[in-house]
């Protein structure tokens, strides 16, 4: 269900670039939070920061619970109340992350981040651009992306200089306030308003989505390519150290994902947009393997290549994530169905940092075999999908 007026002539650009601001704030603080916080927490908690992850993958379990129920409030009312009212559960989180004095209340502090993050990060914002525009959503998905791919470039730097200045807890805070002055206004500003939001809510009835082999394989895709996503950002530059690379290869690698994935971003917004979504999935799908492939034949000195080649891949899987869904289905109860595709996704991401920090005390290096080996898996998978999705285009 798309909004009665006709919300594809609407500019495009002010509500990217309002969304695109919005996920920068929410990412930046809540996803990229615990790199830098972590360890100052525990270490005043007088806890180990085992704790502190451990809660975080707990609220990323949390969003994915969530996840179908909010996609299916935002094809019901639209976005804008639900992602303003992410911000004010995120500002609220993240206040009494502020206050944390004891493992329950850090506890409690990161489950209410995690439903501000279901409610308020990436499917969330795709769903309520897919509300907004219907078929036409791929540019403003791709915009948004563009923008929010400079979360952990914006929030690492912001979060470690008010750790150094202000300390955690007051830095936690001004996250908060963030919200509050900023997220908040701008959603509530720049989203458009939902007409008969009210009386939808009333005549809704709970959709039946079945599940049926698309849907499978789309959620087998995305879940195994968001594995290789969270085991990446939580240990390549350990990885790439066990590859034979030095501190400084292995750093300046990690450093490159951010941009590699904003220029694929560019490439994908350009040439690829021209090609249904599936191609840039089945391209994104093998960057990781070729970048894996590199590595094994040069060693640890091409660990710079193998972050540009993985992070390009990430960057357009980012994007697959909303724009095939929408292509294959249309926007007809998108954001419940993207909600529930994107529902093992999460869940997989939750528990691929210490699944992964497990295989590398085993495997070292080596663990990039198994995850080329999901890459590559995903990449099969999308060749189940049918040859002309029921809602493609020429």
């Amino acid at each position: 269900m798309v909004e009665t007026r006709d919300a594809r002539a609407v500019n495009q650009l002010p509500i990217i670039l309002a969304l695109g601001t919005t996920q920068t704030l929410a990412w930046a603080s809540s996803y990229y939070l615990p790199a830098i916080l972590a360890d100052p927490i525990a270490r005043d908690l007088g806890i180990s920061s085992t704790w502190i992850f451990a809660a975080f993958s707990a609220s990323l379990v949390i969003s994915a619970l969530i996840g179908p129920r909010v996609g299916r409030q935002i094809d019901l009312v639209g976005g804008r109340s639900v992602l303003s009212l992410s911000n004010l559960v995120l500002a609220a989180g993240l206040a009494l992350l502020g206050f944390t004095s004891s493992i329950p209340m850090l506890v409690i502090a990161w489950l209410l981040l995690g439903v501000g993050m279901g409610a308020g990060l990436y499917d969330a914002a795709f769903a309520a651009l897919g509300r907004i525009y219907g078929d036409a959503a791929r540019r403003s998905i791709t915009g948004i992306t563009l923008l929010a791919g400079f979360a952990s470039t914006v929030g690492w730097p912001l979060s470690a200089w008010g750790l150094e200045t202000i300390g955690w807890r007051n830095t936690c805070f001004a996250w908060a306030a963030a919200h509050i002055l900023i997220g908040l206004p701008i959603n509530l500003l720049m989203l458009p308003a939902v007409k008969g939001a009210k009386a939808a809510v009333a005549a809704a009835v709970k959709p039946h989505i079945p599940i049926d082999r698309t849907m499978i394989v789309l959620a087998f895709v995305f879940a195994a390519a968001w594995t290789v996503t969270g085991a990446m950002a939580a240990h390549l530059p350990r990885i790439m150290e066990a590859a034979g690379a030095t501190t400084a290869q292995a750093v300046f690698a990690g450093a490159l994902i951010g941009p590699a994935q904003v220029a694929a971003r560019i490439f994908e917004a350009g040439f690829l947009s021209r090609y249904h979504p599936l191609v840039s999935t089945k391209l994104a799908c093998i960057t990781h393997p070729i970048g894996t492939t590199i590595l094994g034949l040069a060693g640890g000195g091409a660990a710079s290549v193998f972050a540009l080649f993985h992070g390009s891949g990430n960057g357009i899987l980012t994007i697959a994530r909303g724009t095939l869904p929408l292509a294959i289905f249309g926007p007809e109860n998108y954001g419940y169905r993207l909600g529930i595709i994107g529902a093992p996704a999460r869940m997989a991401q939750a528990g691929a940092p210490l699944l992964f920090g497990l295989l590398i005390e085993v495997m070292g290096a080596q663990v990039l075999i198994v995850s080329s080996a999901l890459s590559i898996a995903a990449l099969l998978a999308l060749f189940l999908l049918p040859k002309a999705p029921p809602h493609s285009k020429p």
